[in-house]
């Protein structure tokens, strides 16, 4: 800063530059940012409804295991969706209904 050779007007043009480069970085990184939210705001709105009713099968798919609403926290690995008439007709078929969501007092059956 003390060198006789360099002005005061190179040294704040200098600055300038720099400060310059530094706020494009800045500007790339919020477009960038606002890209990726408008991506992911198209994502949730194409992204389809979450099923009512769930389906849980065992490990040779003929057996049902449990029956979920589509809200279950719990709801296993192997689930399909369901209509409310095959969750209904399951649950009537004596297949368990989930302990955690209880579809069964969701759908107004007593098992």
């Amino acid at each position: 800063m003390n060198d006789p050779g360099v002005s005061r007007l190179a040294l704040l043009r200098f600055l300038e530059r720099v400060q310059e480069r530094d706020l494009a970085r800045t500007r790339r990184w919020i477009a960038d940012e606002e890209a990726r939210e408008a991506e992911r705001r198209v994502g949730e709105q194409r992204r389809p409804p979450a099923p009512e009713w769930l389906i849980e099968r065992g490990l040779d798919r003929s057996n049902i295991v449990a029956i979920h609403t589509g809200e279950c926290w719990d709801p296993g690995k192997r689930v399909r969706p369901a209509t409310r008439a095959q969750a209904i007709d399951a649950l009537r078929h004596q297949v368990p209904a989930c302990a955690k969501c209880r579809p069964d007092t969701v759908l107004g059956i007593e098992v």
